[in-house]
């Protein structure tokens, strides 16, 4: 079958649909990598890469930018804009490149709404891909952008009730967005939300039951398959660690790695403790900041799933990839959550009890080093990140993964219509909308 990829151009985002459609391609299958123009250079996929304009490189470095420095309301209806430009860009463009290309399947990212209005206007098979925490709301769950605890109370429900109502306020420009272009595919159906554009059919997530919150409504087409990565290479440390000393390692991910005053406190508290400090910034600190930083070792990146297996502590923001890859080594956890799920994921990790969390915006180097103390100091952190980090291997991965793409795809496939509202005619026989300007819709026969 010919796989579409969909997502948003940020890195964490491409490098794992880069790494699920090199596995697709292994097993036989043809893929094409849809991406916002300008994306296509941050990475290579080794795979086949479909730029669709609508935006350019310079546009996208400002759209990266601004997602890297978030700040209060504005700061995310800002980035709410910023995501309905890059939605709009693939709504009006990429219908073109997917009847061209000949598609038959759209994989898209939960957090791209255009992945599931192209699917239903193409009358294409889709299946969700939750590279963040799943955003499928469930009644006991806050959404993933909050810190909330997990709370299933008459009490907790209704708090998470007034948290969907102001994101649905927050999120007016996206959901304006979804509609236009739901009337302007012809859609019949209502789709008029993030929610509604995700795939019926099943939606593979990065994360395991075992660190979510447990789930009611949205478990049975939720399939929880862990870290989607390929086989790990044989990498090892770049530096000798002193095992006399405890060991901790600090990274804030590809979009906060420029926020020196939060490595600064990690340094100066590891100082003050006498343990060894490693911080991957992953080229967000200028050299002259990195000489500042006083930490034991400074680089750009890491080999990060090497130096986990050695650390005693990781400080993360809380990016699912790097809490995933601390809790498979039982590593406890001491969060720092910034944006986007980071809140949502340090909810788990303190509901798991295995690790600590910091509001970024008020650390010290007192507050630190009293986190850093605690977990080096209790041992059941590590037993109990241990017994996480044990439900990462069983949930089965990128294998796993994509044995739930080849069988949901192939059996909606048989019912002659695919993660569609009802049952449609066959993709021969049908007549396909084109939408030709922003008022009129001309019928034309799909080849």
């Amino acid at each position: 079958m010919h796989f579409a990829l969909i997502c948003p151009p940020f890195k964490s985002h491409l490098a794992v649909f880069a790494t699920l459609g090199r596995a697709l391609a292994s097993r036989g299958h043809r893929v094409t990598l849809l991406v916002n123009e300008g994306a296509e250079h941050e990475f290579d996929a080794g795979l086949p890469v479909q730029p669709v304009e609508g935006t350019d490189k310079r546009q996208l470095d400002s759209i990266i930018h601004r997602a890297s420095r978030p700040r209060g309301p504005l700061g995310i209806l800002r980035t709410v804009h910023d995501g309905a430009v890059l939605t709009n860009a693939f709504c009006q463009h990429a219908p073109k490149y997917l009847r061209a290309l000949g598609v038959d399947v759209i994989l898209g990212d939960q957090m791209e709404p255009a992945a599931g209005l192209l699917a239903r206007h193409l009358d294409l098979p889709l299946l969700s891909i939750a590279c963040a925490l799943p955003v499928e709301q469930d009644e006991g769950i806050p959404l993933p952008f909050l810190s909330w605890p997990y709370d299933p109370s008459v009490e907790g429900r209704q708090r998470n009730k007034g948290g969907e109502r102001v994101a649905r306020l927050l999120l007016t420009e996206q959901r304006r967005m979804i509609r236009r272009w739901a009337r302007r595919m012809g859609l019949q159906n209502p789709i008029e939300d993030l929610q509604a554009c995700m795939s019926e059919t099943a939606t593979i997530a990065q994360t395991t039951s075992a660190f979510d919150f447990p789930r009611l409504r949205s478990k049975d087409r939720l399939h929880p398959v862990g870290p989607l990565r390929s086989e790990d290479k044989a990498e090892e440390l770049p530096f000798t660690v002193d095992p006399g000393k405890p060991f901790i390692f600090m990274s804030l991910g590809t979009l906060q790695g420029h926020r020196h005053r939060l490595f600064r406190a990690a340094a100066i508290a590891c100082q003050q403790l006498d343990v060894q400090l490693l911080v991957a910034h992953c080229g967000g600190l200028s050299k002259q900041q990195e000489h500042s930083l006083g930490a034991t070792w400074v680089t750009s990146f890491a080999p990060q799933r090497a130096v986990l297996k050695r650390a005693d502590v990781c400080i993360t923001h809380g990016g699912l990839n790097t809490v995933m890859d601390a809790l498979e080594f039982a590593t406890p956890l001491l969060v720092l959550p910034i944006a986007f799920d980071q809140p949502g994921v340090s909810a788990r990790v303190l509901y798991h009890d295995i690790g600590l969390r910091l509001s970024p915006d008020y650390v010290t180097v007192a507050k630190m080093k009293k986190a850093i103390r605690t977990l080096l100091a209790d041992k059941g952190y590590v037993d109990r990140a241990g017994e996480v980090g044990r439900s990462i291997a069983a949930a089965g991965g990128l294998q796993k993964a994509l044995d739930i793409i080849e069988a949901k795809v192939g059996h909606t496939a048989s019912l002659g219509g695919v993660d569609a509202h009802e049952q449609r005619p066959s993709r021969t026989d049908r007549v396909q909308l084109v939408v030709t300007d922003a008022r009129t819709l001309k019928p034309a026969r799909r080849s």
